[in-house]
């Protein structure tokens, strides 16, 4: 049995483990807070206007729409991964990288043996993964919180927007974890390019389902000068969009990581505790019994 001194400092370590991870469960419940907010304002904007856009890619056909949705062979494929700076978050860089690996595996396994597989990494850990990997990753490391802000991501997606109509990559996927609620991330990936005209299409209600009323849009100044716009500002959107989310999710998985560790941290206490009495008896018992000995040997 461990003496009492390894147990009291046993005890000491785990009650200051103990108050470090409560302090880091307050923090990011704050900061859930302000990125929840900043999510749930920005969904409805982001869900309109690929409306919008969903709406005219059905009804309007124009050249300023094709470089966006050409479907070309696949030649070198683009991965946008968006994990966290800091870890202490339970599975949720883990989860991301794993998938990442798993689509590559499944879909695009010659592409990665050819190195045309290319990863734009938001977030230190997933470029920590992928730069010691075989992928090329480039010089596209971007951190969340430290240099990470709405004009930064509306770099990095004319950037991508750019490369693909370049013909310099083929497809653009992001992957991220979609911030559902506190306790709950949803692994998500999303085809930012090329663009898909039917998945930006929201669910029509009943009555327009049944009317199948055609929209007729009058463009003012004009519908190229107008899609060629609002097209790469709703790519950039998405992207800024599963940013926030990612964001958001990183918080409530660390905000609930760190809740279970202050749990696990009071268990163990009550163990050592435990532990540490039993020892504190047994030596006062053995001390008795020394002294009780003792006397008897002089009598």
């Amino acid at each position: 049995m461990a003496n009492l001194k390894e147990v009291r400092i046993r005890i000491a370590s785990t009650s200051s483990t103990q108050q470090i991870t409560k302090a880091m469960k307050l923090v990011s419940a704050t900061k859930l807070r302000k990125a929840q907010g900043e999510i749930v304002q920005m969904r409805p904007y982001a869900k309109k206007i690929n409306a919008i856009l969903g709406s005219l890619g059905e009804n309007v056909s124009s050249d300023v729409l094709t470089p966006y949705m050409e479907k070309r062979a696949l030649n070198h494929i683009t991965f946008v991964v968006v994990t966290s700076d800091r870890g202490l978050c339970g599975g949720f860089n883990a989860n991301v990288v794993k998938l990442t690996v798993s689509i590559i595996k499944e879909k695009y396994q010659e592409h990665a043996k050819a190195g045309k597989i290319k990863f734009i990494c938001f977030g230190k850990k997933g470029y920590d993964f992928f730069s010691k990997s075989s992928y090329n990753t480039g010089n596209n490391n971007v951190t969340l919180f430290q240099k990470f802000n709405a004009e930064t991501a509306f770099e990095i997606g004319t950037d991508v927007i750019n490369t693909f109509l370049a013909k310099s990559t083929d497809e653009v996927l992001v992957v991220y974890n979609q911030f559902k609620n506190a306790a709950t991330q949803i692994l998500t990936a999303e085809n930012l390019l090329p663009v898909d005209v039917k998945s930006l299409q929201i669910h029509e209600s009943k009555a327009e389902h049944k009317s199948k009323v055609k929209k007729d849009y009058i463009f003012e100044p004009g519908m190229d000068g107008i899609l060629s716009t609002l097209i790469p500002m709703t790519l950039k959107t998405q992207l800024y969009k599963a940013i926030l989310d990612s964001q958001a999710a990183e918080h409530g998985a660390r905000m609930v990581a760190m809740d279970k560790a202050t749990d696990n941290a009071g268990e163990l206490l009550k163990s050592l505790r435990l532990q540490y009495n039993q020892a504190r008896q047994a030596a006062i018992t053995r001390e008795i019994s020394e002294i009780v000995g003792g006397a008897a040997a002089l009598a």
